[in-house]
């Protein structure tokens, strides 16, 4: 409850700022401004995770990643708000609506099954997922599966007040440097 209230609070105060971003999106490439997309969450249930769309409108419905040239698909302001993760702002939404928190695994995308899979198998599935996780300060896009279930579990078997402040912390620091984001 204090997370949605918090996130709540949060959304208030850079409502000016997602204004913006969601202006800047709107003049570039017309609607829609944000991105949403089902994903499976804690126990798997299933929620729609949002953020701002980076991505052109005729862009190809795969993964980034597969993409043969995913740069020409980026919206202008599309690779600087990935850059410094402000495409995740809208994931405050997620937050007060209860499908995610600040702090956990990020949801993995709904046919993601080795993650999905490899979660299951080492609990992490039981866990709400997240704005932020250890996996993400740790590697992000440039680790693979296996290294960032490894990550998760550690969470997972370490998990604490504590543990999640230095996780918030290390994000807004690698954030602001944008360290991590490799698409």
């Amino acid at each position: 409850m204090i997370a949605r209230f918090l996130a709540l609070v949060i959304l208030i105060i850079i409502s000016p700022f997602f204004l913006m971003i969601a202006i800047l999106i709107f003049m570039e490439d017309g609607r829609p401004i944000l991105f949403h997309q089902k994903r499976p969450g804690q126990y798997h249930k299933i929620f729609y995770f949002y953020k701002f769309r980076t991505m052109k409108n005729d862009t190809p419905e795969v993964a980034t990643h597969l993409l043969k040239n995913p740069d020409q698909y980026l919206l202008r302001i599309g690779s600087f708000l990935r850059k410094f993760s402000l495409d995740e702002l809208p994931n405050l939404v997620n937050v007060i609506k209860g499908n995610i928190g600040f702090v956990g695994p990020r949801p993995a995308l709904y046919n993601q099954d080795d993650l999905i899979s490899l979660r299951e198998k080492y609990g992490i599935d039981k866990l709400r997922p997240g704005i932020t996780g250890w996996a993400q300060i740790n590697g992000r896009d440039e680790i693979s599966i296996e290294e960032k279930v490894q990550l998760e579990k550690y969470y997972l078997d370490h998990k604490s007040f504590y543990f999640d402040i230095k996780i918030l912390f290390l994000t807004f620091k690698y954030a602001l440097l944008g360290k991590g984001v490799t698409h």
